[in-house]
């Protein structure tokens, strides 16, 4: 079903309106539901090895494809892409999570910690300079660096007010988002093996998120 759902967003990015999607929407109402279950299983797989999932349900996890237009200067009133978010309290969670991204020429598994609010960021950073011994060897560990080579997001010029321009991992605290992503070409979600190869890679994010998700817990008075 996913080389279904790649080919309508192939064609919704050529006709971005609501004439072309009205005319097209009982086939985007069979791809929606198909993801939506594939998402689902995706949850379930991933609560075998990260119970805090357990429990989410597809719908609270999946992006809508219908853009908000009131700040932006580009009016096309679809996204071009499918996407999920699972963690802990859903799509918008502040948690350290799971992401999928199916999107013509731009697929992805990614997960971590996107756009924290100041004071999380800051409280991040912290927890990462207090313990980066830690955190560098999660990030290092070989196979989590074969399936995420790079910390994505943006990244200050300069280090962050209160933190020594000499330290050795300063291009880590001059994240502002602490998310890694694995790039993935359209033909992955094609396999037949894709969600057991999914949830190989998403495994990975485990220790990952456990350390974002100490911070963010105690950010929202959970510790």
């Amino acid at each position: 079903m996913n080389a279904e759902i790649i080919q309508f967003l192939k064609e919704l990015s050529v006709n971005n309106n609501r004439e072309w999607f009205q005319a097209n929407k009982d086939r985007y109402d069979v791809l929606h539901k198909a993801f939506l279950d594939e998402v689902q299983q995706v949850i379930n797989r991933i609560a075998l090895f990260d119970p805090q999932v357990a429990g989410l349900e597809a719908k609270d996890c999946q992006f809508r494809i219908y853009r908000d237009l009131r700040f932006s200067p580009d009016k096309t009133p679809y996204k071009v892409h499918f996407a999920a978010y699972m963690a802990q309290g859903g799509r918008a969670s502040e948690r350290g999570g799971y992401y999928i991204h199916l999107e013509p020429g731009n697929c992805m598994l990614s997960g971590g910690v996107w756009c924290p609010p100041p004071k999380l960021l800051k409280m991040l950073r912290q927890d990462i300079y207090d313990h980066i011994d830690e955190f560098v060897s999660i990030i290092e560990k070989p196979s989590f660096k074969e399936a995420y080579p790079v910390m994505e997001g943006e990244v200050l010029k300069r280090m962050p007010t209160g933190y020594p321009a000499d330290f050795k991992y300063d291009e880590i605290l001059r994240h502002k988002d602490f998310c890694f992503a694995a790039n993935k070409p359209d033909e992955f979600f094609m396999q037949d093996d894709w969600m057991e190869q999914t949830i190989e890679i998403f495994q990975e994010l485990l220790p990952f998120n456990n350390f974002l998700n100490y911070t963010v817990d105690e950010y929202l008075g959970r510790v």
